[in-house]
């Protein structure tokens, strides 16, 4: 509607133009004698009205002419307008019907506009991009959820088996109660650790900022020992330690967090009698904070999935959560760095965290 009106005004505007200018070329006739005799259409008329009769028979003309085109532009123009429009805008139909279709059970449906690349096509694909993106967070929610709930599920089924066995005894003593105690203590001890570490991964994931405080990742790695050095000496480990200053920016109680997780994962899932190394410093203008140690082999095939919730890969056991390098993980991108790892030569894991020095600016 909007183009056929535009072409309509347009064309008044030239139907108009084409009046106005016929008049003033038939206005520009030149004067002849009274006497002399002129015909216009079959009427005589008088010389010294030649140029009114003129006028009026070229304006006549133009009007009846003028209007017959200007019907006929306008319903070429309403015809052209609608197909194309309907062409044009039959993507973002498309579009509009994918959206309503979609529900969390049928995010796998996509647009896929085939044609030229133009704006329309664009959205489309940017669409359909989304949408991928859209699913993929789904399915992680999915299984973040399930495990969550799975894990969750062993420490409450021990606390009731416990509860129930011990209240089914009736000569249970006080040795027995002690017992029952020490082992619901462990359970709801590994849930607040399970639950603790799902809050804080979730709240690291949707932060849209951190703190900028200055923060030398050298710093973060005593205190870290110090929580795993029992464990590290009675599983007789050695621990090799190079702590160059790496200054950045960033929040000084979540990058402890990253050395704890990197530290316990290293001892938990370590051989006896093995070794962990940890170093710090700044390597081509970024901050790294390394810890790597011995252990079972791991296949290179499985190391990206060790970052994901409650993966901790083929011959990785331990009493943790499973949440450790998930949370290291979420920490760096939060920072804008990242976590690599790689398989250690014989056995073992080497992780990497690798972040912005305080004069580097974040990794997009």
């Amino acid at each position: 509607m909007l183009a056929t009106g535009l072409v309509a005004l347009v064309a008044v505007l030239l139907v108009w133009l084409g009046w106005v200018l016929v008049g003033e070329v038939a206005a520009g006739v030149p004067q002849l004698p009274p006497d002399t005799p002129v015909i216009v259409d079959g009427v005589r008329v008088p010389a010294g009205q030649l140029a009114d009769a003129l006028t009026k028979s070229a304006r006549v003309e133009v009007l009846r002419l003028g209007s017959v085109a200007f019907a006929m532009v306008v319903v070429a123009a309403a015809i052209v307008s609608w197909v194309l429009v309907r062409r044009v805008l039959r993507p973002l139909h498309d579009v509009t019907a994918t959206a309503r279709r979609l529900s969390a059970e049928s995010l796998d449906a996509r647009i896929g506009v085939t044609g030229p690349r133009d704006e329309v096509a664009e959205l489309a694909a940017t669409f359909d991009a989304m949408l991928d993106r859209l699913q993929a967070a789904f399915d992680a929610q999915r299984r973040f959820v399930a495990n969550a709930s799975h894990e969750l599920r062993t420490p409450l089924a021990v606390l009731r088996t416990e509860v129930d066995v011990t209240l089914a005894d009736p000569d249970a003593d006080v040795t027995e109660l002690r017992r029952m105690g020490e082992v619901l203590r462990d359970a709801t001890r590994r849930a607040e650790d399970l639950v603790a570490g799902l809050l804080l991964l979730a709240r690291t994931e949707a932060a849209e900022s951190v703190a900028a405080d200055p923060v030398d990742l050298a710093e973060t790695v005593p205190g870290a020992l110090d929580a795993v050095r029992a464990e590290a000496r009675d599983r007789g480990l050695s621990v090799r330690t190079d702590l160059a200053s790496a200054g950045v920016a960033g929040d000084a109680a979540l990058l402890g967090r990253v050395a704890g997780n990197l530290l316990e994962n290293a001892v938990r899932h370590n051989v006896e009698g093995g070794w962990l190394a940890v170093r710090t410093g700044v390597e081509n203008g970024h901050a790294v904070l390394a810890v790597s140690s011995s252990g079972p082999v791991v296949a290179p095939a499985m190391v990206a999935e060790l970052f994901e919730p409650f993966r901790r890969g083929a011959g990785r056991t331990g009493s943790g959560t499973g949440l450790g390098l998930s949370i290291v993980r979420a920490v760096a991108h939060a920072h804008g760095g990242r976590a690599v790892a790689e398989p250690v030569e014989g056995g073992g894991l080497a992780v990497s965290v690798v972040l912005p020095s305080r004069s580097q600016p974040a990794e997009p």
